[in-house]
This record gives structure tokens, sequence and C-alpha cells, in this order.
């Protein structure tokens, strides 16, 4: 994969089951906001976790984006297919100092107080050349702030060895802040708009790609979807799928969630004639920052 220039977006999803109303709200999102730029859109499915994956989840999710009109360019990367390019990426971490092997299991951890923030053990006490362990990346000391797109200045005060994280698992699975930083910087993308539950690990691909000496991509977090138990809309607390023969409906329930306000016209439209209409009329500062929207729909 080489660097394009312009502006580049992407939309990411876990194959851990089918897209549900929150996964529409950030593809939505990312592909007005590409579209809207005449910029590169790019799916990349995030399938490092095979535990939790789902057998053709990848494929239903390409079929739901097609269905709804969210057409992508070039070929879709599976970081399944990287992990070669991620081991020699942590390798170059270990070699320059930036990484270090960690063999504290989650209840060792626990039973520290470190099961959150970590407590720099293994900086002081390295594990035996034959232990089985993650791996860590170090943090910096300092202040590593950012402009979001959507939520504004955005700070970090990194508290050394206590905010190091695993980019390895101890089980043999690189980390999802690792795979990220890399496929971004790989694919040249410009531009990530995604949800705001992920707004903290923002920081933590900072100072990745700081550690690479990658470029950093603007970023932009729009609100996340709650169901009426108040919990994020997701996969994980049984979101219901997307559901294809109401494409336009959704299409245009998630539009009014984004603060776009579609013309009351277009909901008789096709799904093609209602994405041009957003694509043009696309106003990324009129997207809400309240970090919750009830969804009345799940």
């Amino acid at each position: 994969m080489s660097i394009a220039a312009g502006y580049t977006g992407r939309f990411a999803p876990s194959p851990t089951g089918p897209l549900h109303f929150g996964s529409l709200l950030a593809a939505l999102a990312s592909y007005l906001d590409a579209r809207a730029r005449n910029g590169r859109w790019l799916i990349r499915i995030e399938d490092l976790d095979p535990p939790r994956e789902q057998p053709g989840a990848s494929d239903q999710i390409l079929k739901t984006l097609e269905h709804f009109g969210l057409h992508w360019d070039g070929e879709v990367v599976y970081q399944s297919h990287r992990l070669e390019h991620y081991a020699e990426i942590v390798q170059h971490l270990l070699d320059k100092k930036l990484a270090y092997r960690c063999r504290c299991s989650r209840s060792e951890l626990k039973q520290r107080d470190a099961l959150y923030s970590y407590d720099g053990y293994c900086l002081s006490t390295p594990p035996d050349p034959d232990a089985e362990c993650a791996i860590r990346t170090r943090c910096s000391d300092n202040l590593l702030t950012f402009e979001d797109l959507i939520q504004g200045r955005q700070s970090w005060q990194h508290d050394t060895g206590r905010d190091d994280f695993i980019i390895f698992r101890r089980d043999g699975l690189f980390a999802y802040q690792l795979a990220v930083v890399v496929d971004d910087h790989a694919q040249g993308v410009t531009s990530v708009i995604r949800g705001s539950d992920l707004l903290d690990e923002t920081f933590r691909q900072l100072q990745l790609q700081h550690h690479l000496g990658y470029p950093t991509p603007e970023y932009g977090h729009i609100p996340i979807l709650l169901n009426r138990l108040g919990q994020k809309l997701s996969k994980q607390n049984l979101a219901p799928a997307l559901i294809t023969d109401q494409a336009v409906k959704q299409l245009w329930e998630a539009l009014n969630l984004l603060g776009q306000n579609p013309d009351p016209s277009l909901q008789s439209a096709s799904s093609t004639e209602l994405l041009d209409w957003a694509t043009t009329h696309w106003q990324r500062n009129c997207i809400p920052r309240t970090l919750a929207i009830r969804s009345s729909g799940s």
C-alpha cells in the first residue's frame, strides 16, 4: 500500500457481527466527509481477534454498505493479511527501546491495582528471556494535544510508565492500537471520522505515530448512540442489525442525528439521491458535540 495525496478517509469495522445503526452513523459521517471534499473513502476490515469474529460477517458488512449506497474506493484491506508487517514494526520499536516485554498477567495487575494504569513493573524488573510476554510501548511524560474536528481541543498528560500500553498481547495477537496506526499510515489516511467512544484512544495513537515518525491525521469524533438502558449501541450489547429494505429511512434518521437536516422531500428519494444531496450539503460544523444520543429505534 502506498501513501496517496489529498483527502483520504476510512471506515474500519470489526467482523464481530452485522452492522447496526451506530455503525451506520460512523460510516455515513466518514463517507460524507470524504465525498464532500472529493476525497477517497476506504474500507478496512479489522479482523485481528478471531475468537470474537463471526463467520461470514466481513462479507455481510460489505454487502450492507453497498446496499446503503456507501461505495468505497480501491481494494478492501484485511488486517489479518498484514501480520508480518505488524511484527516488523513491533521489533523496530523494541530495537529502538520504545517498547519492552511485559510478563504481568491480568490477575497480577489487578492485585497491584495496575489493571487500568500500569505501574511500570516490567521496566524495573525485566522478565526472563524465555518468559511468555506481551509487549508494551513506552509513553513519554509530556502533554499531548490535538484539535478534534468536532469535539474541539483535547489534551492528555501522559505519565511515564503508568500510561504504557499493550501493542502485542500475550495470546499472540496484535493490539488494535498498533494495527490502526500502522494501517492508517500505510493507506495514506489523512482524516479519521469515528465515534467518540474512541476519543481517548487517539492519544495512544498519537504516541505511536510520534515513535514511528508518522504524520498525524486529523481526527473528528461524532456522538455515540445509547440504547434504552443507557449502554453504548454495539454488537456486544445486542444492537439490532440494519434493515436493508429500510435503507432510505435509516439514512434519513442518521443524517438528522448528524445535524444535517435533510430536505423533507427526500424522504421518498432513493438512497443514491439522498446521499448525493447529503454530499453536496454536508456541514461538519453542524454535527453535535453531545457524547451520547439515545436512539429511539434500539
